[in-house]
């Protein structure tokens, strides 16, 4: 299966404004999903918030059932949060009660800023140690790295799948073979791989999984799920519970769900939901395996294209890559590279130390231009880029 790339632009709007390669920010909707969004405002506009989420139940019943096909779960083992950070912390910190003086966490290099901030808080209030699992030369956590530092202490190998700053995707399902293999729960922080590449739960092997909707399944924002390995979801009191996640069964007792909706808090982005599960079935339409067949093959293209400007260089790492493309220009800051693309309507971010710090630090970098390409965009998009830095060098 191909992309019909031609379709794909039809159906996204923002292509006729834009030259977006910031996908890894927030992608560009589908017309689906803006329609899915507005109907229900409207909706909620003229009946009213709770009964429109009433005549839309079915339908945001579905959203957990898509869910479940794109990661290769059960629709139970699903929870729908607001962002993806805050399904990362919803897991961690149900795990956080459980932690001991000198138990270990084990992370990666290229650990995303919010996932070590809370790494480093579990240190302060529980006493635990985080042990940062070494690297390949080429980039990715090296597994045998990772297979050196389990023992008694570790009680949880957290990992970003693919990190902020860069195109690296770091070898998952090997990281689950060795989690598995030694009994210890592992959280994936995969809030830039869902969407943009294939992503089963069953194959990799984790215990836990956080996602986006805005991103690379050009959902909404403000949209985000969970996923509870169903063994697991039983043995985790979230660390908030309200009506939603619990029900009050006397005065002095209450019980909590049985499924990963514990997770979930009453309140929510209706609108939000019912976008992202149109944003889950557009995607899965178009299939997981082509989406990252052209991601690759346009990121790819780029670095090619960058790599021709003069005093650029391209800081992307791994064995495997994927549609996020971190480059630098000798005498230009990332900023001025964005702002000189963003007055040709082209959109670029730049990534920061303090994002990735310990893989930044220990690459000599403060910061990086960072592009992120989707199916929509073409190859001549890709090229007037490229055309585009070497001209804001003048």
């Amino acid at each position: 299966m191909t992309i019909d790339v031609k379709r794909a632009r039809d159906d996204t709007p923002g292509c006729a404004n834009v030259i977006h390669f910031n996908n890894a920010g927030a992608a560009l909707m589908p017309a689906p999903v803006i329609r899915a969004v507005k109907d229900h405002i409207d909706l909620e506009a003229a009946i009213g918030g709770y009964e429109a989420k009433d005549k839309r139940q079915q339908a945001l019943d579905a959203v957990y059932t898509s869910a479940a096909k794109l990661l290769n779960c059960g629709a139970d083992e699903i929870a729908l949060i607001e962002n993806a950070t805050r399904a990362w912390d919803m897991a961690f910190y149900a795990l956080v009660p459980t932690f001991k003086p000198g138990d270990r966490i084990l992370t990666a290099e290229a650990e995303y800023a919010s996932n070590y901030i809370a790494f480093l808080q579990a240190a302060k209030q529980r006493g635990v140690t985080v042990g940062v699992i070494p690297s390949e030369p080429t980039g990715e956590v090296s597994v045998k790295a990772l297979e050196r530092m389990i023992d008694g202490r570790v009680k949880l190998i957290a990992v970003t799948h693919v990190p902020t700053n860069g195109g690296l995707v770091n070898p998952a399902a090997a990281i689950g073979r060795v989690a598995k293999a030694a009994g210890i729960p592992y959280l994936l922080d995969a809030c830039q791989s869902v969407g943009q590449l294939p992503v089963d739960v069953q194959a990799i092997g984790c215990d836990m999984l956080s996602a986006t909707g805005r991103k690379y399944l050009r959902g909404p924002r403000g949209t985000g799920f969970l996923y509870v390995r169903r063994s697991l979801i039983g043995t985790l009191e979230p660390p908030l519970l309200d009506l939603r996640a619990a029900t009050w069964t006397g005065k002095d007792t209450f019980e909590i769900r049985a499924d990963a909706r514990r997770f979930e808090n009453w309140e929510s982005n209706v609108a939000g939901s019912l976008g992202l599960g149109v944003a889950i079935d557009y995607a899965l339409g178009l299939g997981l395996p082509a989406i990252y067949a052209r991601l690759a093959a346009l990121a790819e293209r780029l670095r090619q294209s960058l790599s021709a400007v003069p005093g650029a260089r391209i800081h992307d790492i791994g064995r495997e890559r994927c549609g996020i493309v971190s480059f630098a220009i000798e005498g230009q800051t990332p900023e001025k590279i964005r702002d000189a693309l963003r007055a040709r309507a082209i959109n670029t971010t730049v990534s920061g130390l303090s994002s990735t710090w310990l893989d930044m630090e220990r690459r000599g970098l403060q910061s990086v231009g960072r592009a992120s390409v989707h199916y929509y965009n073409t190859e001549d998009e890709v090229d007037r880029v490229a055309a585009a830095v070497a001209e804001s060098m003048s």
